[in-house]
């Protein structure tokens, strides 16, 4: 209805908030927002001119590998590229699709940029098609032109919901099929799965499918998860680890100070990283919290839940006879899974759940009558909110969803319990607050940092030019990460070279190998030099959120650096 309209039926000052209404809708973009797009992602040199791929060392697998050979006979053992200068072949234009898969991660958006710039640069006939969402519309076949003005808007800016993602596993044959006959029907000469571990060892899959049915079309991988555990000596680092750190810590930094302001509360943090402490280990090292626990360490000291809240009571006990009423506690995710009985029980549950036990309002006990002794006993001792989550519905590569378990609640209830046991017997005079806190999904979406808006745009481009130049099966890679963008060395590295045998949703399958903290590592030293110093003492540091102008605006994170120092 036109304004005009609307003033002859409501009045012409009801027509006149309805104006300002929709001018206010009309505005979608924040200072912020409109400031980021002007930001210019920094390329390699080797970017920056005409290239090519060189091949560089033969690759196996990184275990298990007369078992991954037999799975993969066509893609197993292929060279790993680097990008050289020269010029790529020439060809007729390109048609290239892209997917996102698995949960989003800061700089998506930037990986597409670069994709589409360095093809639209190459040759303006070039196409670039998204698949909506993710996995799905691959096997659905539902599309969409990624075009200049589309593109825009998502430059330098989180989330992935320019052609958004999904979980779907590509693994029936019906759905290899159906992503065969819709890559054909579009011509494809690529596919760029953006995803993690999982979606790579996907990608892999689909790249020896297609190899096995004389498909043209290319897939290249590209590492994406916050969680930093795809990870190795080809790929320093996945993009969006970097992002989700710094907001992270932000959350920290401030709940330190509240805690410290308030003097009477203590705030126990479960931060993202289902199997892989590494987001924790950051984010401890920038903000000093007084107790952090890291889940590797954890499995590999045969720690008990029981034994973790007696060291967590100490911290209390002695805090309060300073006067110190308050702290931070921080622990990954994934805790639970690493306490070693209830990691067993997780296996026995998961194997149960692979075979048809029904997780449609579950039966405990019926639960329990089918584990092993050992299993059973430690499920019995486990709060009832526990044993349901434990038993909800697995995501689709066959993992418990931690993320739906209150570890920080659970922690915090046995610190609780054991707390009043030293109060009854007059060794604790203090009073016990707690405020958990699940740091989780506020992460995913957010402002890329300048290091992954540059790291993402300069893999987009690695990931076009590995499809022309006819690789497939193969991750982007971008090294070099803790020097200037300009210097970063660009290849390819074979799926394949990443992956061992696993047992995944009661099956042995191929996977790509995660990164765990590496307790001989140099970011766990550096947190085991200093955070006994962090228990009594308040070292809290605040590091604010996310700079993208100034001093602090390039920082690389502790991690990056300390892994990759000489």
């Amino acid at each position: 209805m036109a304004l005009d309209e609307i003033s002859s039926l409501f009045g012409q000052e009801f027509a006149q908030k309805m104006a300002a209404m929709q001018e206010l809708q009309s505005i979608s973009k924040t200072p912020l927002h409109l400031e980021r797009l002007k930001y210019k992602p920094r390329l390699p040199k080797i970017l920056q001119g005409p290239v090519r791929t060189e091949k560089t060392i033969k690759t196996s697998a990184a275990g298990d590998a007369d078992i991954i050979q037999s799975l993969f006979p066509l893609t197993f053992g292929q060279a790993a590229v680097r990008i050289v200068p020269g010029e790529a072949p020439s060809s007729k234009p390109l048609r290239v699709g892209v997917l996102f898969s698995g949960g989003p991660a800061p700089g998506g958006h930037n990986v597409i940029a670069g994709l589409y710039d360095y093809l639209s640069k190459r040759n303006p006939m070039n196409k670039l098609i998204g698949f909506t969402p993710g996995p799905k519309g691959l096997i659905q076949g539902k599309h969409m032109e990624i075009d200049a003005e589309k593109l825009a808007p998502f430059r330098n800016f989180g989330g992935f919901h320019l052609i958004g993602s999904d979980r779907t596993k590509i693994e029936t044959d019906e759905q290899f099929a159906s992503v065969k006959k819709n890559c054909e029907s579009l011509d494809l000469d690529g596919v760029v799965v953006i995803g993690g571990d999982d979606s790579n060892t996907n990608a892999g899959v689909l790249a020896e499918y297609f190899a096995k049915e004389k498909v043209k079309t290319k897939v290249v991988g590209v590492p994406k998860t916050i969680d930093g555990d795809l990870r190795n000596e080809y790929v320093e680092s996945s993009f969006g680890y970097d992002s989700a750190c710094k907001v992270y810590a932000e959350q920290i930094g401030n709940l330190s100070f509240d805690a410290m302001s308030a003097r009477n509360t203590y705030h126990f943090c479960r931060l993202m990283g289902r199997e892989a402490s590494h987001i924790l280990l950051e984010a401890a090292l920038e903000t000093h919290p007084n107790f952090v626990i890291v889940g590797e360490e954890v499995k590999a000291k045969n720690q008990k839940l029981s034994e973790i809240a007696s060291a967590v009571a100490d911290m209390v006990v002695e805090r309060n006879v300073k006067g110190l009423d308050y702290g931070v506690v921080v622990l990954s995710e994934g805790f639970i899974d690493f306490l070693p009985d209830v990691h067993n029980l997780i296996e026995e549950l998961n194997e149960l759940m692979a075979h048809g036990a029904s997780t449609a309002e579950p039966d405990v006990n019926a639960v329990a009558a089918k584990l092993s002794p050992e299993s059973a006993k430690c499920f019995s001792t486990l709060p009832s909110y526990i044993q349901l989550q434990l038993l909800a519905d697995r995501d689709p590569h066959g993992n418990v969803q931690v993320s739906k378990i209150e570890s920080d609640k659970l922690l915090a209830d046995v610190v609780a319990d054991e707390l009043k046991k030293r109060k009854k017997a007059g060794t604790y005079k203090g009073a016990f607050r707690v405020v958990p806190h699940f740091l989780g999904y506020e992460a995913r979406c957010g402002f890329p940092s300048n290091f992954d808006c540059n790291y993402c745009y300069a893999l987009g481009q690695v990931a076009a030019i590995l499809v022309e130049n006819g690789q497939s099966g193969v991750m982007a890679t971008v090294n070099g990460l803790t020097g200037v963008p300009e210097e970063w060395t660009c290849g390819g590295m074979p799926i394949t070279h990443m992956m061992r045998i696993e047992r995944r949703s009661g099956k042995n399958k191929p996977v790509i190998r995660k990164a765990l903290v590496e307790l001989d590592g140099r970011p766990f030293k550096a947190l085991e030099a200093v955070r006994q110093t962090w228990i009594l003492s308040d070292k809290y540091q605040n590091p604010g959120p996310i700079q993208f102008q100034g001093a602090a605006a390039d920082i690389v994170n502790f991690t990056l650096r300390l892994n990759m120092a000489k």
